[in-house]
């Protein structure tokens, strides 16, 4: 019970500290003159900031440290709940949108999915609009803190490796002082890289607004766009070569960008596997996309299908979600090989989605090893990543997190097919949801949003994007007996 009401003191803390957060769309909406869209923020935060009090009077005097399991249970109950008062200026400030879809728009948000219910965003007002991409940027930096403070003691992802690369990063048993310290860095990381984003944008011709969002959004790989036919509105390369880049070093580990600074050694990048891995898995699969689109003549020649073939795939594979061109009507291989990409590609401790390269070279591996150790069973071979041992219980936990992350997407699948989804559009939808990407095919298309689904088939989205961003066993804990003894 006292462990219970520690974590309510502590997320009563957070609540009132997020209703600050409607400052920006309230500043926003004064400075647009849209006076009747800051009821929704106002109310928003006022409910947030009583709602954070009133945990706090009620529980005073149990705050204490928390344990890693009380972390689990503050992740959980954080996520669903802030997303939930999050959709209030929604509420308000468009009549007519139900909770279900006003949350989904929210979740994805906040777990940096990207995939969206509303349509007219160019005539949305800008304080909406600003607070859809605002809700991605403070998710792409809550899950960086996750990566470093919290699953390293689960012992499924890969900041493992960065225990001696960022020292003090990690305690094993309880989120230590220390933390404070590498969240605050890794904030400035955060917020430095996106005002660099912003201001590329700027200067490559987007309006000062737009480029605001869309670099919230970048750097939060979270798809959010101020303009429905999104990024393909701007007609640029400029901008789509810039949000590439980006893009490319939000899916990096931001312990490596904090080891990078702490030490000002940029070798740091050089030496991190997963990032050397990404790079080459992307940039080959940019250049095959390519020249397979020219071969099926979509565009008229092999330049413009690498534009727009590079940036799609850059985008879909680390989770952005943004889309210059309509890729579900490209040949089928294209937008499978994108989805399948947006498993694999973002890296641990990134704002990225899905498995993470360091468990997909884990996957990669161990099948290996298991076959030289048929070949000569009295060998020792331990499993290394960049020349560091793997400890068989984190390689456990990885195949144990495979299988919830495989089990988790043919469960929800199934559950869309049973609700009369085609499957086309109910496979990739899960996928795109629990990877966090946003935008899948058939129905919930590029060409498309996920309006179409019905409230039961909302929710079911709904559980993939909230469970892939809290990589799954984060809440999978919380359903064992065994957290729940003293």
């Amino acid at each position: 019970m006292r462990s219970l009401l520690g974590v309510l003191n502590v997320f009563g803390t957070l609540l009132a500290w997020f209703a600050l957060y409607f400052l920006l769309p309230i500043l926003t909406g004064l400075l647009y003159g849209e006076f009747a869209a800051l009821r929704g923020f106002l109310a928003g935060g006022a409910l947030a900031a009583l709602g954070g009090f009133a945990l706090q009077l009620a529980t005073r005097g149990h705050r204490y440290d928390l344990k890693a399991r009380d972390a689990y249970l503050l992740v959980s109950v954080g996520w669903l709940t802030i997303a939930a008062v999050a959709t209030v200026p929604l509420l308000i400030d468009l009549p007519g949108l139900s909770f279900t879809r006003a949350y989904f728009e929210t979740m994805s948000g906040l777990s940096t999915t990207g995939a969206t219910m509303l349509r007219g965003l160019d005539s949305l007002p800008h304080c909406l609009n600003l607070w859809r991409a605002a809700l991605s940027w403070l998710g792409g930096m809550g899950i960086i803190v996750l990566a470093v403070a919290i699953l390293p003691l689960l012992g499924v992802g890969g900041m493992q490796l960065y225990r001696a690369g960022a020292p003090g990063t990690v305690k094993d048993a309880k989120l230590a002082p220390r933390i404070t310290e590498t969240a605050r860095v890794l904030w400035y990381v955060y917020a430095g890289l996106t005002a660099a984003c912003t201001l590329a944008l700027w200067a490559s011709g987007m309006s000062l607004f737009d480029a605001i969002c869309h670099a919230f959004s970048t750097l939060a790989l979270g798809g959010f766009s101020t303009h429905d036919a999104n990024v393909a509105y701007f007609h640029s390369p400029m901008i789509e070569l810039v949000m590439a880049l980006f893009m490319l070093i939000a899916a990096v580990n931001f312990a490596t960008h904090f080891a990078a600074l702490r030490r000002g050694d940029l070798s740091a990048y050089r030496r991190d596997p997963e990032a050397r891995w990404m790079l080459l898995l992307v940039i080959v699969s940019c250049v095959v996309i390519a020249l397979f689109l020219d071969l099926h003549g979509v565009f008229g020649d092999y330049f413009t299908a690498f534009r727009f073939g590079a940036f799609n795939v850059v985008s879909y594979a680390t989770g952005g979600g943004f889309f210059s061109s309509d890729f579900g009507s490209w040949p089928i291989f294209a937008p499978m090989w994108m989805l399948f990409l947006s498993c694999l590609c973002a890296n641990t401790g990134s704002t990225g989605g899905g498995i993470k390269m360091f468990r997909a070279l884990i996957l990669f591996k161990q099948p290996l090893r298991e076959m030289f150790t048929l070949v000569h069973p009295q060998a020792v071979s331990p499993l290394k990543i960049s020349g560091q041992v793997v400890p068989n219980g984190v390689v456990s936990a990885v195949l144990a997190f495979l299988f919830l992350y495989l089990m988790t997407i043919a469960t929800l699948t199934f559950a869309l097919l049973i609700s009369g989804l085609d499957l086309t559009s109910s496979i990739s939808a899960i996928v795109a949801c629990i990877n966090n990407v946003g935008p899948g095919l058939g129905s919930v298309g590029p060409a498309h949003t996920y309006a179409g689904l019905d409230d039961f088939q909302s929710w079911v989205c709904i559980a993939a994007m909230f469970l892939g961003r809290i990589e799954i066993i984060t809440f999978a804990v919380l359903l064992t007996p065994t957290f729940w003894r003293k």
